[in-house]
């Protein structure tokens, strides 16, 4: 299903200078530079999350990337080894009993996201780009229409267009629209709006939360 779903693709309108040179220099300059300066934070928390609980230190799943593909993403463990594989499989808020005490503090203050500037490194990933989903939620690659397969065209992002209209309290379908958005009007100057209003937000750990369903169903809007 998968492949339908890269087939269905049309060739990405990601072929601009800016995206081709541009970002994917900014990306590597940004990425190593970070991952050099943030090493003496990185390596404490690392070390915070392997005695917190049993387990690594480094978080490893899948995530549906660029071109609809797979790829495996890096952060640091904020919940009890294979959390993942109970309740709904998906992380609700800080009140989540599977998370970790120093886990908390780590996705509040979104330096668990930090071990993507490798998945940066390597070309996985961008700064700035839609956050790539689960291959399971909000629903399978194969069930996304072709309009919202468009938000695979560029590189998923540590943070993007959706998350500076919400971050975690934005519903799939609306966050889908927005990464699409993101895509037709890629651009230096969105990118650089963008990473100064997420950085706002981590500081004021606004909309890092869910309060409410982040998936709602043609049923659930037939009845509202």
């Amino acid at each position: 299903m998968a492949a339908d779903a890269q087939g269905m693709l049309k060739k990405p309108a990601y072929q601009g200078f800016y995206c081709r040179v541009i970002k994917r220099a900014v990306d590597i300059f940004i990425s190593a530079i970070g991952l050099v300066i943030l090493s003496p934070l990185m390596l404490p928390a690392a070390l915070l999350v392997r005695l917190s609980s049993p387990g690594p230190a480094v978080f490893k799943q899948k995530r549906i990337g660029r071109g609809a593909k797979e790829f495996t993403i890096f952060k640091f463990r904020t919940m009890r080894l294979n959390s993942e594989h109970t309740g709904s499989g998906v992380y609700s808020d800080d009140k989540d009993p599977r998370m970790t005490g120093i886990g908390r503090l780590l996705r509040k203050t979104s330096i668990d996201e930090l071990p993507q500037l490798v998945n940066i490194l390597k070309g996985d990933m961008s700064l700035i780009g839609p956050r790539p989903p689960l291959t399971y939620h909000p629903w399978p690659v194969s069930e996304y229409t072709a309009e919202q397969l468009r938000m695979f065209e560029v590189r998923p992002g540590i943070t993007g267009w959706a998350q500076t209209h919400g971050r975690k309290d934005v519903e799939w379908h609306k966050r889908i629209e927005l990464n699409v958005w993101y895509v037709d009007h890629v651009s230096l100057r969105l990118d650089l709006k963008i990473f100064f209003v997420t950085i706002g937000k981590v500081f004021t750990n606004a909309g890092n939360e869910n309060k409410g369903a982040t998936v709602v169903t043609d049923n659930d809007r037939r009845s509202s």
